[in-house]
């Protein structure tokens, strides 16, 4: 099934197209990466899809809904780990998972067991009494996919995951992320090329709002004619700064 169609998809902002006739599936299950120089419009694309942007023209299907006029039903199977660490800095990671849970309808007793469920999935039993600010920033970021998770969204947008993370951290939150993979569609957008190269079943390259190429890492090395994936990427885009 797809979990994502697009046909067309376009945003402009008066004169200025920022995404223009995006046309592009994935599957269900699937891990799916955006990559892009400053500019290339995936954000935008992103905030199209999670609803949190309207389209200037086009369609998508989001599960078999459509994005524009069934965007509650949308919004009730996806969720976003946004760019900026999203989570309570005075609440522990325990309270940080039951008060999202409750947010999303759980009881009392649900919101515990969803709360054990993450902290056993990610690693967190330990520090559940640990106050997120008390936390590094790889294991913060751990929280905040958790704490995404937590309503079994069938569909999760991944923005910059690893944005600012050490090496280490960066590599232990892959593990975290690798595991996710065939039980949620994920989209990830990314400033590290390796990152999509390493996770991502398929990868998008776009380019002033429209998609360059699209297949696996390996793909993409091969239609470029280069050496290496990041000489790939710079051979379809015009700039080497990544958004």
């Amino acid at each position: 099934m797809k979990a994502i169609d697009i046909k067309g998809l376009t945003k402009t902002y008066g004169q200025r197209t920022v995404v223009n006739q995006l046309n592009l599936t994935i599957e269900e299950g699937e891990f799916f990466a955006l990559l892009g120089s400053n500019g290339a419009g995936k954000t935008t694309t992103i905030k199209m899809l999670s609803c949190l942007l309207a389209p200037s023209s086009g369609q998508a299907t989001i599960l078999g809904y459509d994005l524009g006029q069934a965007e509650e039903k949308i919004k009730s199977q996806i969720n976003l780990s946004p760019q900026e660490t999203a989570v309570a800095p005075k609440l522990s990671v325990k309270e940080n998972l039951l008060l999202i849970a409750r947010l999303y309808g759980y009881s009392k007793k649900e919101a515990e067991e969803k709360a054990a469920e993450m902290m056993t999935t990610f690693d967190l039993t330990e520090r559940q009494n640990d106050r997120a600010k008390a936390l590094s920033g790889g294991i913060q970021r751990k929280l905040s996919i958790a704490m995404a998770l937590i309503s079994q969204p069938k569909i999760l947008f991944l923005d910059e995951p690893t944005l600012g993370l050490d090496v280490r951290a960066r590599h232990e939150l892959w593990k975290t992320i690798e595991a996710l993979k065939g039980k949620t569609t994920l989209i990830l957008t990314t400033h590290y090329l390796e990152e999509a190269e390493a996770l991502a079943d398929r990868i998008c390259i776009m380019n002033k709002g429209k998609i360059q190429i699209l297949g696996s890492a390996q793909e993409i090395i091969k239609a470029s004619g280069q050496k290496n994936f990041e000489e790939a990427f710079l051979a379809y885009t015009e700039e080497g700064e990544l958004a």
